[in-house]
């Protein structure tokens, strides 16, 4: 069994090891920094999850606010493991490549509703062509 440790902030140790160096419980990864919470919408890399949160900004020359959408590519570690639709904690570390900058937590539960706004998003993406009429259907 690998040897664990704690990741700091009161986070519990994950159920499961593993063998990997870039992990914050088994390996020898330090998180220090921020913290955030999100949702993650794509799991599809190996080892990588991005993580996504929505906001606010306020814009003073037209009085009102604008809705921002962030988004972080944040390492996974195999004990951990989460999927698409999973609410997380991500930490910041150091660099472990050109674009991640952050490793997940712990996985804090799942968005109710995922796959329908999934299913609407993918549904609003499609267009269906209007139907061309020819001349001799338009004299009838």
């Amino acid at each position: 069994m690998a040897r664990t440790r704690k990741a700091g902030f009161d986070i519990e140790l994950p159920k499961e090891s593993c063998n990997d160096k870039n992990c914050p419980f088994h390996g020898t990864l330090k998180v220090r920094g921020k913290q955030f919470t999100g949702k993650v919408v794509s799991d599809r890399m190996q080892h990588s999850v991005i993580v996504e949160w929505l906001g606010w900004r306020y814009i003073p020359k037209y009085e009102r606010y604008k809705k921002t959408r962030t988004r972080i590519i944040a390492h996974s570690p195999p004990c951990i493991n989460p999927v698409e639709g999973d609410i997380v904690k991500i930490g910041e570390c150091r660099p472990l490549s050109k674009t991640k900058n952050f490793v997940v937590l712990k996985v804090l539960g799942k968005v109710e509703k995922y796959e329908l706004e999934k299913e609407a998003l993918a549904e609003g993406k499609r267009k269906e062509k209007p139907k061309e009429t020819s001349k001799d259907e338009v004299e009838k």
